[in-house]
């Protein structure tokens, strides 16, 4: 499994209530964007959020990054500060 990694600065409440909305409206990753999973983390006292795109392949995440990286800025939580892309080296579930 690979995850891109994405760290947002000056997030807002407001701003994650609308990105959560279109989430949740959506029926699915946006066109041309192959991912398996996604997880949106925000520290509201921080302002900061990261957002974890998980994809079946490396192939699959750097497309989708290409996708996700010409994307209008207005449509992220807030501005766009590092971008990692990763091999998923450990993966443990508690309780599981």
């Amino acid at each position: 499994m690979y995850v891109r990694v994405v760290r947002f600065t000056d997030v807002t409440a407001e701003r994650m209530q609308q990105l959560r909305g279109r989430i949740e409206e959506s029926d699915g990753p946006p066109p041309g964007v192959p991912a398996t999973g996604l997880q949106v983390l925000f520290d509201e006292s921080s302002g900061t959020a990261v957002v974890l795109q998980q994809f079946a392949t490396e192939a699959d995440m750097l497309e989708g990054g290409r996708v996700f990286s010409a994307m209008d800025p207005s449509e992220t939580p807030g501005t766009r500060a590092s971008v990692d892309e990763c091999e998923v080296a450990v993966d443990v579930k508690v309780g599981d």
